[in-house]
């Protein structure tokens, strides 16, 4: 049975915490966004702190979110940025009082693993959304839709796509986040159950080539078989190479999925943009996709 966090109200205290890469910058803007939704929010220590790459050591990081995840006063959890250092820590973080009394995590790129790990061990729904780091180059409606996530405020997604999709309509529990971080919980008892479920998918920063090895990895193991839907968001950034791949991600992924007959649709707002729309992962989702207008409203 799925688990829902209570949704936010006004007067709730939220924390915000670095489990993996240190901050570059201030976040005082967006804490004082936070703040004009009516929250309280209280920085953990990884927020200053300096460790190499990452926003502390590992006893460090484990600790500051150990202390959030453990206090009831504290309706969520934002991760500050991502980078890399989740897997790190995910094993020695003991989520027996969050499993009580569960609460919402929200963030995207590194912090998939914790979203992956407590919607596969414990069936709890998290937020899939901007991070303070990320808020300055947000766009309101993305950091709007994540007010309206934490809120419980309705939520749904209309747009038209620029690529060529696969029409159909599709309902299931909504998974996802970034594929490299989603590839690395294969195995674990942090990696999710893609059975009749929609799956969205976005990573930055990746050629052509690894996405491709990554998507046939998750098809080699039967997970791609087992959907009902598909939602591709960004995979941007991507470096030119010297002999080109022959195939742009939308082109490889269609041909890595062209056997199944679930909808899939291309260029939804989510990932490494400003436009990275709030997902919530754990919650029944319905998509419509006829040629290229795009629909996704939860049930």
């Amino acid at each position: 049975m799925i688990k829902q966090p209570p949704y936010l109200k006004k007067g709730d205290k939220i924390a915000i915490v670095c489990p993996a890469n240190k901050l570059k910058k201030s976040i005082a803007p967006a804490i004082a966004l936070l703040e004009s939704w009516g929250l309280q929010v209280i920085q953990g220590k990884s927020i200053h702190a300096d460790h190499f790459q990452f926003a502390g050591d590992d006893k460090l990081r484990t600790a500051d979110l150990q202390t959030f995840l453990d206090d009831a006063d504290i309706k969520a959890i934002i991760a500050a940025r991502g980078g890399y250092g989740g897997i790190r820590i995910i094993d020695q973080l003991d989520f027996t009082a969050f499993n009580k009394n569960p609460k919402w995590i929200a963030g995207f790129s590194d912090t998939t693993a914790l979203l992956s790990h407590v919607q596969a061990a414990f069936h709890i729904q998290s937020i899939h959304g901007q991070m303070p780091a990320s808020f300055e180059e947000g766009t309101r409606l993305s950091l709007e839709t994540l007010r309206k996530a934490l809120f419980g405020e309705e939520l749904h997604y209309n747009y038209t796509s620029t690529a060529i999709n696969r029409s159909g309509q599709a309902e299931g529990i909504l998974i996802g986040g970034n594929l490299s971080l989603l590839v690395a919980m294969q195995g674990s008892v942090s990696e999710m159950d893609y059975t009749g479920k929609i799956l969205f998918l976005e990573d930055v920063g990746e050629h052509e080539y690894a996405i491709d090895r990554m998507l046939r990895m998750l098809k080699r193991s039967g997970k791609l078989a087992l959907l009902k839907g598909l939602i591709i968001g960004a995979f941007n950034e991507i470096e030119p190479q010297e002999i080109p791949f022959g195939q742009t991600p939308e082109e490889l992924i269609m041909d890595i999925v062209l056997e199944y007959d679930y909808p899939v649709c291309f260029n939804f707002p989510v990932g490494h943009i400003p436009d990275n729309n709030a997902l919530i992962v754990g919650r029944a989702a319905i998509m419509n996709v006829d040629n290229a207008e795009v629909k996704l409203a939860y049930l």
